[in-house]
């Protein structure tokens, strides 16, 4: 009998013991498959990047194809003057006109520590030139003076881009300058800058200038034989060759607030895209994490459509 009871509390023991299995075994299980959910209904579509904000989109359809935080607000730093250079365009009869750098304005970038295209107070250049030294080289004084030429003031330009804005439905973006430095004001979204990096660049001149790894400046008063300006993006890419396509075009930004930014354009398998990211650590001594970013993102492309 004492036998008998022997063995049934050690039936006991092993039932339980293997309810217990049983139960973790299903409570892990279950975990998994909502952490496994859970990603895929958050999945941005994107591979894991050093920057905060991001946007891919399709340059043919629009369509968006992954992003991270793309519709909250960041500071686009230099990313702004695609839409002070666009703004230009539109608003210029004769790219071959020319206007005299006014030595007011370049007090005050001094002071910002701004970047600058190399042009100096006084000089006759001609607009294209202001153009190509907005977008390659990132010139605060070509921005100013163009805004300047254009529209009396920096103030009513950048009225001027916020109605572009408006009529381009970037309903999360507010510009107060026209260079991109810091202003808490000053904000738009990853999904915004794609929207007009998308415009743009259907607009021959700018697509031009946006994908030009440098530029000549043609004779001045006082570079009689002009200056070469380089692209802040070209310069720093050892190659603009991926996976399966290539780089075409960029603009970066960068402020202490912003992080390092970019706005690019690439071909991969015969299809262009759009990568507009923002706030990645660093600066402009460091590696050039906005960058790795976009080479990251273009050749995960790449590698997708080869699995699949």
């Amino acid at each position: 009998m004492e036998n008998k009871n022997r063995l049934s509390i050690k039936r006991v023991i092993r039932m339980l013991a293997v309810a217990v299995v049983m139960l973790v075994c299903c409570t892990v299980t279950i975990r998994i498959v909502t952490v496994l959910r859970s990603e895929k209904a958050s999945g941005s579509g994107l591979p894991c990047l050093h920057s905060r904000y991001a946007v891919l989109m399709d340059m043919d359809t629009g369509e968006i194809i992954g992003e991270c935080r793309g519709t909250q607000r960041m500071y686009p730093a230099s990313l702004t003057k695609i839409m002070t250079a666009m703004v230009a365009i539109e608003n210029t009869e004769d790219l071959n006109s020319t206007l005299t750098l006014p030595e007011t304005l370049f007090s005050m970038l001094y002071l910002e520590n701004a970047s600058l295209a190399g042009f100096e107070p006084g000089e006759i250049v001609t607009l294209r030139d202001l153009l190509y030294g907005m977008l390659l080289p990132s010139g605060a004084e070509c921005c100013i003076a163009y805004a300047e030429y254009i529209a009396g003031s920096e103030d009513k330009y950048v009225d001027m881009m916020n109605e572009k804005a408006r009529e381009l439905g970037m309903v999360n973006t507010n510009f107060t300058n026209t260079t991109g430095l810091h202003d808490e004001k000053h904000y738009s979204t990853a999904r915004d800058m794609a929207l007009l990096l998308r415009y743009a660049l259907e607009n021959e001149e700018f697509r031009s200038i946006f994908t030009s790894h440098r530029y000549t400046v043609s004779s001045t008063n006082i570079h009689p034989e002009g200056f070469t300006m380089y692209s802040t993006m070209f310069k720093n890419l050892d190659s603009t060759e991926l996976l399966q396509g290539e780089i075409l075009g960029g603009k970066t930004g960068y402020t202490q607030k912003a992080g390092l930014c970019l706005a690019s354009l690439a071909n991969v398998n015969g299809r262009e895209y759009i990568l507009v990211t923002a706030k990645a650590d660093g600066n402009h001594k460091t590696v050039q994490y906005n960058i790795e970013d976009a080479l990251k993102v273009y050749d995960n492309i790449a590698e997708s459509c080869t699995n699949n």
